[in-house]
């Protein structure tokens, strides 16, 4: 899957734990007729609390960060206290022949705003691109796994063309953690380096590089004797396309690296109904949108890539 497919988790993309129990609950509460605006708040039933259901919430701001390339903020005080680095949401069209939602990765939260960036590959993601400050979206979420951040470790933030959304979503929880020291971003483009500015918010350590130099394993090789000199444990977290993932896994697994990767995959509910989002694991087929995005390269076999 290619970032810049209509329906993959992270141009339009992924724990909080949010269960197929949730999603199940979710859609029954939609169904329902619970009534959301701006802010929602947990579904209790029985005692138990449960991911709100799809609800309608305003725009923030519409930008283009570069050519066909765009920033979209939400305000929606539930998904901003909630969502975890690698989650994602799904964003609904207007157009009531697309039912489908695009599912997008959250890329950044200040206070009840949610921003996504994604790239305009299609109709949908080309209506969302001319939406204003002020329209209304409906969106549901937050949805999938997480990153796990709690080792004590230096984290390798490395992404690729739209991959990068939830690699800045974990340079701002491990900045608002004090953790600021920890993190590298190293960031490959095909040409403009269009979400330094942003990651650069949450670490002075930003490596990035665009076709005409090399790409993220140029920088990963660079860097293989500050790495080897360090005492802190290293950490790879990845997203982007399969080829660049597939070789960071096969770089990290000579050089004994832990990796987590934040799988892309064309999804159509985004919780585990439709199985469209499945992936071959060690363990068997997985969904990427319920037991993903984010699977470790044992669980995906790739320690053995080239």
């Amino acid at each position: 899957m290619s970032p810049n497919h209509e329906n993959c988790p992270h141009n339009e993309i992924s724990g909080l734990s949010v269960s197929a129990r949730d999603a199940s609950c979710s859609e029954a509460s939609r169904q329902g007729g619970l009534a959301h605006g701006g802010g929602s708040s947990d579904v209790v039933i029985d005692g138990a609390s449960y991911l709100p259901s799809r609800h309608t919430v305003p725009i923030v701001s519409v930008d283009m960060l570069d050519e066909g390339v765009v920033q979209l903020v939400i305000r929606d005080r539930y998904i901003a206290e909630h969502a975890q680095p690698a989650q994602f949401a799904n964003l609904y069209t207007h157009d009531g022949l697309r039912l489908m939602p695009r599912p997008f990765g959250i890329c950044e939260i200040h206070g009840d705003e949610v921003s996504f960036v994604f790239a305009i590959v299609g109709a949908g993601t080309a209506q969302f691109s001319r939406l204003k400050a002020g329209d209304r979206i409906d969106v549901l979420g937050p949805l999938g796994t997480s990153f796990d951040l709690d080792a004590s470790a230096r984290y390798l933030l490395v992404g690729g063309g739209l991959g990068v959304p939830p690699l800045i979503q974990a340079a701002q929880e491990l900045h608002r953690e004090g953790r600021t020291e920890q993190v590298t971003a190293i960031f490959g483009y095909r040409r403009n380096h269009f979400a330094d500015a942003i990651v650069g918010r949450y670490t002075e350590d930003v490596r990035s590089i665009d076709e005409t130099e090399g790409n993220v394993i140029t920088v990963l090789d660079r860097m293989e004797d500050e790495l080897a000199q360090g005492s802190d444990r290293i950490v790879i977290l990845s997203c982007g396309p399969t080829p660049m993932m597939k070789a960071i896994a096969g770089w990290a697994s000579r050089r004994s690296i832990p990796t987590q990767f934040n799988l892309e995959e064309r999804m159509g509910c985004g919780y585990g109904t439709c199985v469209v989002c499945v992936v071959d694991t060690i363990h068997g087929r997985k969904k990427v949108c319920l037991d993903g995005p984010v699977f470790t390269a044992q669980e995906l076999g790739w320690e053995d890539e080239k």
